[in-house]
């Protein structure tokens, strides 16, 4: 359970922590943004000059392959 919001595995949801290689300030907002726009969503945190991302959601609501497509519409690279 993640100590932000209470969501965890407890509720079906997952959480994801990876690297994108390509962020800026401008585009790390921007994928954050349009993250949170998804169902199932639930929480994100980019670290921009590190690439590290974190993303909660539910896969009942929201498929990986969705969030994915977020990354290559901005033209990055996920390291999942």
């Amino acid at each position: 359970m993640c100590a932000e919001c209470g969501c965890g595995q407890l509720n079906g949801n997952t959480r994801l922590q990876f690297n994108v290689n390509g962020y800026t300030d401008e585009n790390a907002k921007a994928v954050e943004k349009e993250l949170l726009g998804l169902p199932g969503v639930l929480y994100v945190h980019i670290h921009a000059h590190e690439g590290e991302t974190t993303i909660d959601y539910s896969p009942a609501k929201t498929k990986l392959t969705d969030i994915l497509k977020v990354f290559m519409k901005h033209s990055l690279e996920a390291d999942l």
